[in-house]
């Protein structure tokens, strides 16, 4: 999978791209295991990644939601048995 990410938002931490392989688009959130640090990568619709690009402020609700782990069904790639926490 490559992941390309389009906005970075470092202060609120999270990005926003174009899975190149599959052309799907996704947040990106970072998290921590205590061993590593990775992203996780959330699934978006079209719909939602036009209006998080150019709206942070909408894109912070989805945001929380995926810290709190209330989208996990959105996940791309499914965590193991240490999923980290986000950061």
């Amino acid at each position: 999978m490559k992941f390309h990410d389009v906005v970075v938002c470092r202060h609120q931490r999270f990005s926003i791209g174009i899975e190149e392989d599959s052309g799907r688009y996704y947040l990106s959130i970072p998290v921590s295991n205590g061993l590593v640090d990775y992203e996780e990568y959330y699934e978006l619709d079209h719909k939602s990644f036009e209006r998080y690009q150019f709206s942070t402020i909408e894109a912070l609700n989805f945001v929380q939601r995926c810290r709190n782990r209330q989208a996990d069904d959105l996940l791309i790639i499914k965590p193991g048995t240490n999923r980290g926490v986000a950061t």
